[in-house]
């Protein structure tokens, strides 16, 4: 009877230290894929300028894709990845037409 009384209480800090724990990586984890998914919109937008030129289709279509992964990585986080300079960005200053 005495063991069950220790119980809930220790259930309870266990439980608490866990999700103590998992906080962070569970931060972390928005903020890698927005890194991911600019990083990958700013080289697939650099290989359809060197194939197809800086205007063409696909090229366009692939600014719209690195705008989008900021906007997204913007409403979601309120930063954005800058794939130049390697760092976040606090200010929503991205430059729309820095790679015509």
């Amino acid at each position: 009877m005495n063991t069950v009384r220790k119980s809930p209480p220790s259930l309870v800090i266990l439980v608490t230290l866990l999700l103590c724990a998992a906080v962070p990586r569970v931060q972390a984890e928005p903020l890698y894929r927005c890194q991911r998914q600019v990083a990958h919109a700013e080289h697939e937008l650099h290989k359809a300028i060197q194939r197809y030129g800086s205007h063409s289709m696909l090229a366009n279509h692939e600014r719209r894709e690195l705008h989008n992964a900021r906007e997204r990585c913007w409403r979601e986080r309120h930063r954005w990845w800058d794939e130049h300079e390697h760092r976040w960005h606090k200010e929503r200053d991205w430059n729309e037409h820095d790679h015509d």
